[in-house]
């Protein structure tokens, strides 16, 4: 199942060029039960130092995103006994910060109060620490 962006399948050659993740949304096609949660597009991975040099070195890699289907265990555990084709995969917002990736995450979650509906959300935990400055750079 592919990423929606604006209900078209996501290219990711049309991702914003800055781009750290995005916010996303996961819909059970059956039962109509939603996640709300981001997505790192990159991630850095410490390498051992070359042969005589004593530093070590940072690459940065393309995250698992493409194959991703959120956190949550119980989302988890229904999609491996249901199979990946019952749900919908939609992109919400792109950011270009961890920080802003974070507020959004949480706005999204608090504009459709995840926690208060645990027939509608699989989501059982919001929170996170955000600065001012986190959001205020992009």
């Amino acid at each position: 199942m592919t990423w929606l962006y604006k209900d078209e399948p996501f290219d990711p050659e049309s991702a914003p060029e800055d781009c750290a993740g995005f916010v996303y949304r996961i819909t059970n096609l059956d039962t109509d039960m939603k996640y709300i949660g981001k997505k790192s597009m990159w991630s850095k991975r410490t390498l051992p130092p070359l042969k005589g040099q004593k530093r070590k070195r940072k690459k940065v890699f393309e995250s698992d995103w493409r194959e991703y289907y959120g956190s949550s265990a119980n989302l988890n555990e229904e999609r491996a006994r249901i199979g990946d084709d019952r749900y919908k995969r939609e992109i919400l917002r792109f950011c270009k910060s961890k920080g802003e990736l974070s507020y959004y995450e949480l706005k999204y979650q608090m504009d459709e109060d995840v926690l208060l509906k645990p027939d509608e959300y699989y989501n059982a935990f919001v929170g996170g620490k955000i600065h001012r400055s986190h959001v205020l750079k992009s």
